[in-house]
Order: C-alpha cells, then sequence, then structure tokens
C-alpha cells in the first residue's frame, strides 16, 4: 500500500517503545527530502524522556498529542547552514511530511504538531530541549504505535483541477 494514500494524523500511541532501528529508517527517510540549493539546514532532536515530553506537550494547546507519544522527534534548522533563508520553512516542512510518511510505512502512527513561525512556540521548545543558538525549533511530531488505525478520507476533488 502507498502510505501517500493511507497515512493518518495519530495522536493517540500504544505505550510501547519504538524500535531505534524504525527511528533511523524515519530519519533517513527525513534527510532523504530534497532541500533549496542543497542546503540541507536540518537537524534532528530525539526524545523518550517522559518529562522532557511531558513539557513539549504543553508549549501549545494543539501539541497535547505528545503527551502520550513513547519517542518526540523535533525536526530544527541551522541558521548558519542557511543559503537560501527563504526557503527554510519549506525545506523543513517537506522532510517533515518524509518523516509522517516513513511513519506509515513501518506501521507507526505520527502527526506534525505545528510551532514555525510562532517565534514564542519556537522559542519555548528551543529552551526544553537547550538547542544552540544557531538553531530554531521546526516542528513537533509524536511517533509511535497508533491505538486506532482508520481509513483516509479521499480528498480527490476534480473540480480543484483546472487545465488551461
Amino acid at each position: 500500500m502507498n502510505p501517500i494514500f493511507t497515512r493518518v494524523s495519530t495522536r493517540q500511541f500504544e505505550s510501547r517503545n519504538v524500535e531505534s532501528k524504525y527511528i533511523i529508517k524515519i530519519l533517513r527517510a527525513a534527510m532523504a527530502a530534497p532541500t533549496a540549493t542543497n542546503q540541507q539546514e536540518w537537524e534532528f532532536y530525539i526524545t523518550e524522556d517522559r518529562e522532557i515530553i511531558s513539557r513539549l506537550s504543553q508549549v501549545t494547546p494543539y501539541a497535547k498529542p505528545a503527551a502520550n507519544a513513547p519517542v518526540v522527534i523535533v525536526p530544527c534548522y541551522d541558521v548558519n547552514a542557511l543559503k537560501v533563508p527563504e526557503m527554510a520553512d519549506i525545506d523543513m516542512a517537506i522532510a517533515c511530511e518524509n518523516i509522517l510518511l516513513e511513519a506509515e510505512a513501518l506501521g507507526l502512527g505520527a502527526v506534525m504538531l505545528g510551532i514555525a513561525p510562532f517565534e514564542d512556540r519556537m522559542q519555548e521548545v528551543s529552551q526544553i530541549l537547550k538547542l544552540p543558538e544557531n538553531f530554531r525549533a521546526f516542528m513537533i511530531i509524536p511517533v509511535g504505535y497508533p491505538v486506532n488505525k482508520h481509513p483516509q478520507e479521499d480528498r480527490y476533488e476534480p473540480s480543484k483541477i483546472h487545465v488551461i
């Protein structure tokens, strides 16, 4: 099955740990994403620490699903690595999508919990993770085995296609 057509946002996770071999595959997928001028500005922070995960889950009202995840990935970018700063958010979003798709392909679930471009949220995550000054936190992505798996909604809408 193609993970593009089966992936759904997972917000409830089983308590079992995610195998490190799967985390490595997920990170390989993230780093396979294209970037503007091949700048590869990403850095990935991984935590299974319950206290850190709890704090991350409180950064925004929308971050609560992180609280019950066995592992959280926080994609960040290094501002010193940016050749085209205007493209950083797009580059990072593509890497995040690859994380979601690889998690799905491995039988895991994940969800993107947005913090960028909100500076206060990015700053709070940076403080929680003790990021270097030149790093910017981009997203909170809880990953784990889904409690429930529901089918993806078919969003194909021919009326939104315009051939000129």
